[in-house]
C-alpha cells in the first residue's frame, strides 16, 4: 500500500468521510433535517460536547482522562443559579464559575500527578463528589430568569443563517487548540508523554506539570460549558449536563484519539463530535427513543476503541508481509 493511500485510510480520515456521508444521506432522506432551525438546533446541542472535547483530546493524547467534566459543568451551572438568586451580577458570576472550574481541575490534577492515583479512578470519584456538591448548592430548584442578552447569545443565530452566535467563539477556541497541539513544542510534548512517560522524562519534559496544566484547562472548559448550558437551555439545575462525559469520551475516541495516549488529531476529534451530534439529531427526527440513543452511543464508544486498534494491527501485518516479500530491503549484516 502506498504512503498516500495509507494516509487516506487513517481512522480520523474515515470518521470525516462518515460524517460527510451521514450529512448527505440526512439532507436527502430525513424530513426536516436541512431546515435552518434544525441545523441551528443540531450545532447548538453539539457545542457543549465540542467545547469539552477540545481539552479532553489533549488530555487523552497525554495518556489521561477526566470523567468528572459533566459534574464540573453541572456544579458551575448550580453555582451560577445560586449566585444569581442572591442578587449578584452575571458579569461577576461567570468569572467566579470559571475559577471554580479551575479549582475542580486542579483537585483532579493534584490527585493524579502528586499522589500518583489513576485518573480514571480519581475522576469517577470527583464525578460523584462534584455532582453531590451541586445538589447541595442549588437543591431541586431551577433558575431561569437570566438576562435576555446572555440567553440570546447562547441560543440565538447569526443573522438569517443557521449558525448559532456561540459557534464563532468555539471556532476561535478550536483554532487555539489546534495550534497548541499540532504546532507548538508543548503539543509535541503531549504526544511524547502519551507514548512513553519515562522516555518523556529523559527528554527533559516536566510530565507532572504538563498533566496538571491539562487537568486545569479541562476544568476551566467544563465550567465554561456549564455556563453555556445554563444559558443555552435557559435553566440552571444541579443535574445539568448529566451524561455529557459519555458523549465527550465517545466522540473523542471515535475521532481516532488513542485511549492509551500518544496518537490522534484534533481534526479527527471534532469530526467525531459532529458525527455523534448529527447521528443523535437524526435519531431524534426519526423518533428513536432516548434509551436507544444511549445504546447507540455506547456501541460507538466500543467501536471507537476497537476500530483504530484493528486498523493498526492490519497496518502492522501488511508491513510484515511487505518486509517478508522483499528480503533485500533488510540490512545485510557485516562480516
Amino acid at each position: 500500500m502506498s504512503e498516500s493511500l495509507t494516509r487516506a485510510v487513517r481512522w480520523d480520515t474515515v470518521v470525516g468521510a462518515l460524517l460527510v456521508v451521514l450529512l448527505l444521506l440526512s439532507f436527502g432522506c430525513v424530513d426536516g433535517f436541512g431546515n435552518s432551525l434544525n441545523l441551528s438546533f443540531l450545532i447548538g446541542n453539539t457545542l457543549p460536547i465540542a467545547l469539552v472535547a477540545l481539552p479532553m483530546t489533549l488530555l487523552v493524547v497525554s495518556g489521561e482522562i477526566d470523567l468528572s467534566v459533566a459534574s464540573t459543568a453541572g456544579l458551575s451551572g448550580a453555582v451560577m443559579g445560586k449566585l444569581w438568586n442572591q442578587g449578584m451580577t452575571i458579569e461577576t458570576i461567570i468569572p467566579l464559575c470559571l475559577l471554580l472550574g479551575v479549582v475542580c481541575g486542579l483537585v483532579n490534577g493534584l490527585l493524579v500527578t502528586r499522589l500518583g492515583l489513576p485518573s480514571l479512578a480519581v475522576t469517577i470519584g470527583t464525578l460523584a463528589a462534584y455532582r453531590g456538591i451541586a445538589q447541595i448548592v442549588l437543591g431541586s430548584d431551577a433558575v431561569t430568569d437570566f438576562p435576555s442578552q446572555y440567553l440570546n447569545f447562547a441560543s440565538g443565530r447569526l443573522g438569517n443563517t443557521f449558525l448559532p452566535q456561540a459557534f464563532l467563539p468555539f471556532v476561535v477556541l478550536l483554532a487555539i487548540a489546534v495550534v497548541v497541539l499540532h504546532a507548538t513544542p508543548f503539543g509535541r510534548s503531549l504526544f511524547a508523554v502519551g507514548a512513553s512517560e519515562e522516555a518523556a522524562r529523559f527528554a527533559g519534559i516536566r510530565v507532572k506539570r504538563t498533566k496538571l496544566v491539562l487537568f486545569v484547562a479541562t476544568g476551566f472548559m467544563s465550567a465554561l460549558t456549564g455556563v453555556f448550558w445554563a444559558l443555552h437551555y435557559a435553566s440552571a439545575r444541579y443535574d445539568n449536563a448529566t451524561g455529557l462525559e459519555l458523549s465527550v469520551v465517545a466522540a473523542v475516541l471515535l475521532g481516532g484519539i488513542d485511549f492509551d495516549g500518544g496518537r490522534g488529531t484534533l481534526g479527527g476529534a471534532v469530526a467525531g463530535v459532529f458525527l455523534l451530534g448529527a447521528l443523535q439529531n437524526v435519531m431524534s427526527l426519526l423518533n428513536v427513543s432516548a434509551q436507544s440513543q444511549i445504546v447507540v452511543t455506547g456501541v460507538l464508544l466500543v467501536v471507537s476503541v476497537l476500530g483504530p486498534r484493528v486498523a493498526r494491527q492490519i497496518s502492522v501485518a501488511r508491513a510484515g508481509r511487505r518486509a517478508a516479500s522483499n528480503p533485500t530491503s533488510s540490512p545485510v549484516p557485516s562480516s
